[in-house]
């Protein structure tokens, strides 16, 4: 096909519910992969989704409503982002039900309620239960000749994300494969599974009943514009340089993923030093590019889905494993200045550790340690396992004066700040950050004692914790319709943009546990709604 209603750009689920939305309305869809493997950083990932006021919940006797999500989004999000985002925020809140009720229509997929607060869940509006989901597991063959292109994952994805969170593998790997055996063998033998694996199985199930032509190994290399600037398609290059032009009628949706793989770029709106990134090596801003070529306003490149990361392989190369393993007993992260600076059980401490100078821009709190005495390696075999893949990750010392040495830190304020900790682990409470005392981090630790412990038995012990990446949120600025702007506010006619590849009304600070895959479904969703109604929009 060189023509189309609608062409979106990217196969993640920003991408697949855009696709899908506009299928199901009538409109002929090419899905354009620049890649072989389909999904995207989606695929890869935990599949946490987070809609308020969703169906579902209410269906569990949850009590939710638009306007309390808004009013929760409005008091947690950083301060000042409400001049810009509210009008997206609005549009979110009051169409993300809607995209969730149409996915249980539209796919195989089966949507249930995660047992996760949330994070910031003390303020106004915020929630203990409800507006946390993932799907159930889904079997890769149910795509056909497609099943082999799903893109795979570093996380044990033959577990449901309900699963993990009720089991424990980290922690408890063979009692979660005992609890849980009859049902992981049959995925195995039915090659399924749940989380971002169940997740992108459905939606392009969902895309391929509804007639959407799915179409790898075509990477964009440019937007078609006409005389006015409006854009009517895109001219592609397949793996042995040929070109390929697709004409859309609609329009063109940009979802595409971050840029954290381009170097250059991720310096520049990153500086500082990095660990790890753990999404698609194919991630390195190609909707961002293309879009500001054509004319777009580029907004919120400064912000990430930054999460901690422990070493791992994929596809044969170095990369990172999403993996909260900062909160341990026994443990705690500062700063290059030897000073803890945030709570280690924080759901944000990404956003924490990226922290930057207003005046520079530079990081305020990097490099950043994980600094534990010797218990710290008993709580977790996989931790061990993972940790394998970097030889020189951890540093050890038979004391914390020497460990500050080898790692370059000031002596004495580490000892001081190990001192302080160690008396509010005799105190049974946290004064500086409160470490287990919200309902989030309650939740996680089952209170305040499962979290803390003297730092007191060597070999000490120091674990570089830097920002890792699993997404940048920055690129098109878009207004509520998903409709990508120029620099003085006016829209690029035919134009959209959705996901990681837009100006992402949630920055860093994630206020859900599943503020990724849930917005950016929503804007898929969106768009397609958008080019329904409004054929090319206003130029």
């Amino acid at each position: 096909m060189t023509d189309c209603d609608v062409l979106v750009l990217g196969s993640g689920s920003g991408a697949l519910a855009a696709a899908l939305r506009a299928a199901r309305g009538g409109l002929s869809v090419i899905v354009a992969e620049k890649t072989e493997k389909l999904g995207g950083t989606s695929a890869m990932s935990g599949a946490g989704t987070w809609v308020p006021a969703n169906a579902i919940a209410r269906a569990a006797g949850v009590e939710d409503s638009e306007a309390e999500a808004l009013a929760y989004i409005r008091a947690v999000s950083p301060e000042g982002w409400g001049e810009t985002e509210d009008e997206l925020w609005q549009a979110f809140v009051a169409t993300a039900p809607k995209m969730l009720d149409f996915l249980g229509e539209a796919t195989p997929l089966s949507f249930a309620l995660v047992d996760e607060p949330d994070p910031i869940s003390e303020g106004t509006g915020g929630k203990s239960f409800g507006r946390m989901l993932s799907p159930g597991a889904l079997s890769r063959r149910i795509l056909g000749v497609h099943a082999k292109a799903l893109r795979r994952s570093t996380l044990p994805h033959l577990f449901t994300y309900q699963e993990v969170v009720a089991t424990d593998p980290y922690h408890h790997p063979l009692r979660a494969g005992l609890r849980l055996w009859p049902k992981l063998l049959w995925r195995w033998l039915t090659d399924a599974g749940g989380q971002g694996t169940a997740l992108m199985t459905g939606l392009l199930k969902g895309c391929l009943d509804a007639g959407c032509h799915v179409q790898t190994g075509l990477r964009a290399v440019a937007l078609s514009q006409d005389a006015t600037g409006g854009v009517t398609g895109a001219e592609f290059e397949r793996a042995d340089g040929t070109r390929l032009t697709i004409a859309a009628r609609r329009g063109v949706v940009i979802a595409t993923g971050g840029f954290e793989w381009d170097e250059a770029m991720r310096r520049k709106h990153f500086p500082g030093p990095l660990d790890r990134l753990g999404s698609p090596r194919t991630n390195t801003g190609d909707g961002q590019k293309l879009a500001e070529a054509a004319g777009a306003r580029l907004d919120r490149m400064d912000q990430a889905n930054i999460h901690p990361c422990l070493p791992t392989r994929y596809e044969g190369q170095p990369h990172g494993l999403p993996m909260v393993f900062q909160a341990e007993p026994h443990s705690i992260v500062v700063d290059r200045h030897g000073r803890r600076f945030v709570s280690e059980s924080d759901f944000n401490i990404g956003e924490a550790m990226d922290r930057r100078d207003p005046a520079t821009g530079e990081p305020l709190h990097l490099p950043v340690w994980l600094i534990a005495d010797r218990r710290f390696l008993k709580r977790s075999a996989p931790f061990r396992w993972y940790a394998a893949y970097e030889k020189d990750w951890i540093v050890e010392a038979p004391t914390l004066r020497e460990l500050a040495a080898r790692i370059g830190l000031p002596a004495e304020a580490l000892a001081e700040t190990v001192a302080r900790f160690n008396g509010f682990c005799d105190a049974g409470r946290d004064a500086d950050f409160r470490r287990g005392e919200s309902a989030w981090e309650s939740y996680k630790s089952h209170g305040p004692e499962g979290k803390l412990g003297r730092i007191e038995e060597g070999p000490f012990l120091a674990l570089s914790m830097n920002r890792s990446i699993l997404g940048t949120k920055g690129g098109a600025r878009t207004n509520a319709k998903g409709q990508v702007l120029r620099p003085d506010g006016s829209v690029i006619s035919g134009l959209y943009a959705a996901g990681l590849a837009m100006a992402n009304p949630f920055g860093t600070r994630s206020i859900g546990a599943g503020t990724t895959i849930g917005p950016n479904m929503t804007w898929g969703y969106i768009c397609a709604e958008t080019m329904l109604r409004e054929n090319r929009g206003a130029g």
